[in-house]
């Protein structure tokens, strides 16, 4: 879908837009390359700031609760989840123009709503969100930890655009509807989303704006989950960026299909979870990833959430261009127990920015 079409669902729903002059993953449906590749154009500059990536606080108790619960294949929506381990994944993304325009993107949601609420205000998002200063929000998959804080986003604007991927589940359809509440699993949501909604599938690369566009990979994942949505910036002088919620593609794989897809792409770097070392346990194949990526040549990578600290330490061991973040995640009201006490801080935590 061009940019165009987007905007004017945008504006038919009377919202107000500007517009400006692989890890090793699964198979992925649609992933070859295009007959003609696409044009996105470029954008000046990305800021990335973590609004949260601690999804869950303690990773011994959250693999215990998921193998207590049947395992990976089970519904995230069967799965007792222990709500005083819970967190949730959110980042604010403001992109630059080439003109100097700006535009500001809320890439999911969050989990647990209180926590939600709590990284919203100390991000400034809650703000951004009740002045309508949020152009649009992507949902990159429906994981619990990235989607199922909706509530706390749609209290706030019930209105805000939004972009799924168009193999959401029922259960999901029906908490963005306020219509789901579930016992056992602890999530509700009873505020309906009446902005526009885009549901994208993998055949079509969603151009938002210049240098900025999002592309579904249709890939199964853990939970009962399928599809994830991930970013493509186009950065002038730089290159291509991609900024991804669980990388469940696989990183080398959105990365080479840039390669393949975009018009003059060069790869330059990334951000996100990485979904490598999930629950930091090491597998040999880890090692032919961080050879893969340094095959990629990437300028900068900034990591978090489920790509695994074990990684992250040995990927920067071995030269890998892992950006350290700071200690202001120490300041939030609930810290991760991996980590802390580290010589470096190889992830970009909690009130972490990276400006490319």
């Amino acid at each position: 879908m061009e940019r165009r079409e987007f905007l004017k669902g945008l504006v038919a729903t009377g919202t107000a837009v500007t517009v400006a002059g692989t890890g090793i993953g699964p198979l992925i449906k649609k992933g070859y390359a295009a007959d003609k590749k696409e044009d996105i154009g470029q954008c000046k500059s990305l800021k990335i700031t973590c609004v949260s990536e601690t999804s869950w606080f303690d990773t011994p108790l959250q693999l215990q609760i998921v193998k207590d619960s049947g395992g990976t294949l089970v519904s995230g929506y069967a799965v007792p989840w222990n709500q005083d381990n819970i967190g949730g994944y959110s980042a604010l993304l403001e992109v630059e123009q080439l003109d100097g325009s700006k535009h500001t993107i809320l890439m999911d949601t969050n989990w647990k709503q209180d926590w939600c609420d709590y990284v919203f205000q100390k991000s400034g998002v809650d703000k951004l969100l009740e002045n309508k200063k949020i152009d649009i929000m992507v949902i990159t998959h429906e994981h619990f930890d990235h989607y199922w804080g909706i509530r706390s986003t749609l209290k706030r604007w019930e209105k805000v655009p939004l972009v799924i991927p168009n193999t959401f589940y029922p259960e999901g359809k029906a908490l963005l509807a306020g219509k789901y509440k579930n016992d056992i699993s602890k999530v509700y949501n009873d505020i309906p989303h009446t902005g526009h909604l885009e549901e994208l599938g993998p055949d079509r690369l969603l151009k938002l704006y210049p240098g900025v566009a999002v592309k579904m990979f249709d890939v199964p994942i853990m939970h009962r989950v399928r599809g994830e949505q991930n970013f493509y910036f186009n950065i002038k002088d730089k290159g291509i960026v991609t900024v991804t919620g669980c990388c469940h593609a696989g990183l080398m794989n959105i990365m080479t299909w840039a390669q393949r897809n975009i018009e003059g792409a060069k790869l330059y770097g990334c951000y996100g979870g990485l979904h490598i070392a999930v629950f930091e346990n090491w597998d040999p194949k880890f090692d032919d990833i961080i050879k893969g990526v340094k095959r990629l040549n990437l300028q900068q990578i900034g990591c978090n959430h489920c790509t695994g600290w074990i990684w992250a330490q040995k990927a920067r061991a071995e030269g890998l261009p892992i950006v350290l973040g700071t200690q202001k995640y120490t300041t939030y009201k609930k810290l991760p127990t991996t980590g802390p006490g580290a010589k470096e801080n190889v992830y970009l935590r909690n009130g972490d920015v990276l400006v490319i």
